[in-house]
């Protein structure tokens, strides 16, 4: 797999979790943020780390922040340099510029700055946490669009010893279960006659609607 180059504007405990996360990955990270102590707290983790200024458009073109594949804003608690440091990051050409934004309006300006994606973290795990808090069976649920969620839902007792033919999700819902992770290992694109275990969580894809139907249908 090719080494994908990455730029991470902002050290705070946002960008320096997917900063260590990409280096352990295999990817090659360059850290820049105007505090020492967190740039001194990464330098060993970190492919590079730089003390800068990254909403000065001569620090980024210095760090050659044009040469990267991906561009991370990671600033939240500074809007305004988090704004300026998409802008300059889009200007000089990064491939891909990914921002995280702290409410509606801050995303909806990093959208309009053309940024490709922007995330919520706090939103987002917030939504997270209330969908595993209501439903026992579920795992993880991840929004892939406004319309669209992933979900993760082990498999309760109702559904023990059924197999997906007889659970019929998609006929029913609309949803699909595209994988069985089993105690033994995972199944990708398990057929119909795959039967479900108490011990298996299925990975399962649909609407918004069709998920939350299928998950208050198999509720303890």
């Amino acid at each position: 797999m090719k080494m994908t180059q990455f730029v991470i504007v902002g050290l705070g405990r946002f960008g320096s979790s997917i900063g260590r996360e990409l280096v352990l990955l295999g990817n090659e990270v360059l850290g820049v943020d105007r505090d020492e102590e967190k740039v001194q707290e990464l330098s060993s983790v970190l492919t590079h780390t730089v003390v800068a200024d990254a909403t000065e458009e001569e620090v980024l073109r210095s760090v050659g922040a044009r040469n990267f594949d991906c561009g991370i804003v990671a600033i939240g608690d500074d809007i305004q340099a988090s704004i300026l440091a998409a802008i300059l990051l889009k200007e000089l050409g990064v491939k891909k510029v990914v921002a995280k934004a702290v409410s509606e309006l801050h995303g909806r300006v990093l959208e309009r700055l053309g940024v490709d994606r922007v995330i919520y973290p706090e939103r987002d795990m917030g939504v997270r946490l209330a969908h595993q808090l209501v439903s026992p069976n579920l795992l993880d649920y991840i929004e892939i669009s406004k319309k669209y969620t992933i979900a993760e839902m082990e498999v309760p007792s109702c559904l023990t010893g059924k197999s997906l033919a007889n659970v019929n999700p998609r006929g029913r819902y609309g949803c699909s279960v595209v994988a069985i992770n089993k105690p033994k290992g995972m199944i990708i694109a398990p057929n119909a006659d795959d039967v479900l275990t108490e011990k298996d969580v299925m990975v399962v894809i649909g609407t918004n609607e069709q998920i939350e139907q299928f998950q208050n249908s198999i509720r303890r």
